[in-house]
């Protein structure tokens, strides 16, 4: 077979590169390391038993059967799509079943958007850090990322609005718990962010992949409910999963959107795998109808103990000079080390000592930046994994800094 393929790759293929994230899965098995770099949600509260009775009952089913192994509808599954406009609804805005698509994930959510808004050179606007796999799933169409910056202060509002006033396709934001930082917006920034929306006519993808991990504290409204008592009405484009509240190996999300715009999205998605897995849209809808009314409280007491236990433990012994977010739901916790610290350049020497795994945060700055910056989940682990994880990556950075202090 072939070795070298690259000369008949496309551009585009030549441009993606690996997930910084993934890369290190291959240090997973070794004896004695932890982990805080995969954002996973914990397997031992997905409703396993749930979806495997549920399977059975519809595939003993001859009817329901043939509907779960045949192609379906490419907007999905219409119980499902009643139920989430239901969900939406409710918790947010007036969605009717046919402003929905079902997805294979937001994942597939945020690519299938980029192919729908993208041409090369097109500019969209992102916050700074943000998500890798909204940069991973945009840049397959070669934008021009404008990026604005966070901290703890919230969102940079001059720069987001000379951003906008230079144009762009959109603005994509993650609001609630963010990834990479865990950071919320804050209602002062959620108006702002609509007026500038509205007077700029720049539509928002309004990720809320982490919508139902709220840990501690209020819950704030939405950006597509603010949207509806807003005089302009800005145009919100609302993406959702069910991989953080149910499970995410079935990889069923969805888009909530103006009907013309789900009416290409549907194009774009026969054009890509015709339809999600009917099976899959099929489980979930029945699994989801009898418990997801009680699955953000069940998912709360879980990760409010590993976001405790981590805070805590930061307290205890990260050295001076290291600062942190306090994320009020999520998974993810934000580091920012001294300036001048290159969290890539000294990571492996960090596992080497610590045997202990983070992502460095230079992957979710689309301009460049933040190679002082660390993210770190604490979704998969036990409060004990996490204090005594916590102790080992504080004393390997210490240790690495020093050494670095001093050579220089």
């Amino acid at each position: 077979m072939r070795g070298d393929w690259t000369d008949l790759f496309s551009g585009r293929a030549r441009a993606i590169r690996p997930s910084a994230i993934r890369a290190m899965a291959k240090y997973l098995g070794e004896p004695g390391v932890i982990s805080f770099a995969g954002g996973s949600p914990d397997p031992r509260y997905f409703p396993a038993d749930e979806i495997a009775a549920t399977a059975a009952d519809i595939l003993s089913a001859p009817e329901r059967r043939r509907q779960a192994l045949q192609y379906g509808a490419s907007e999905g599954y219409l119980p499902l799509r009643e139920f989430l406009s239901g969900e939406l609804t409710a918790r947010h805005a007036p969605v009717g079943a046919d402003e929905i698509i079902v997805t294979s994930g937001s994942q597939q959510a945020l690519e299938f958007l980029g192919k729908t808004f993208l041409d090369a050179g097109d500019r969209i606007v992102v916050s700074n850090p943000t998500y890798i796999g909204a940069l991973q799933a945009f840049s397959l169409f070669a934008p021009e990322i404008a990026s604005v910056s966070t901290s703890t202060a919230g969102l940079d509002l001059d720069v987001l609005d000379g951003a906008l006033k230079r144009g762009a396709k959109f603005l994509y934001l993650m609001p609630d718990y963010a990834n990479p930082t865990g950071q919320s917006l804050s209602m002062e920034d959620r108006l702002a962010v609509l007026n500038l929306a509205a007077r700029h006519r720049t539509p928002i993808v309004e990720d809320q992949a982490y919508e139902h991990l709220l840990i501690s504290g209020e819950r704030m409204p939405s950006l597509l409910r603010l949207a509806q008592s807003h005089p302009q009405r800005p145009d919100i484009i609302h993406v959702g999963t069910f991989s953080k509240s149910l499970m995410p190996g079935l990889r069923v999300g969805w888009i909530a959107a103006a009907a013309p715009l789900i009416a290409k999205l549907v194009a774009i998605k026969q054009a890509s795998d015709l339809n999600s897995s009917c099976l899959n849209q099929m489980i979930v809808h029945d699994v989801a109808k009898e418990i997801f009314a009680n699955r953000a409280e069940t998912l709360a007491q879980a990760y409010r103990l590993k976001r405790d236990a981590t805070l805590n433990a930061l307290s205890q012994y990260m050295p001076n000079g290291i600062e942190w977010t306090r994320p009020t739901g999520g998974m993810f916790v934000w580091l920012t080390l001294p300036a001048g610290v290159d969290t890539t350049a000294i990571q492996m020497r960090v596992f080497e000592k610590a045997k202990v795994l983070y992502v460095p945060g230079a992957s979710f700055h689309p301009n460049g930046g933040g190679e002082n910056t660390i993210r770190l989940s604490y979704s998969l682990n036990d409060p004990e994994q996490i204090e005594s994880g916590i102790r080992r990556l504080a004393d390997a950075l210490s240790a690495v800094m020093a050494d670095d202090a001093v050579s220089a």
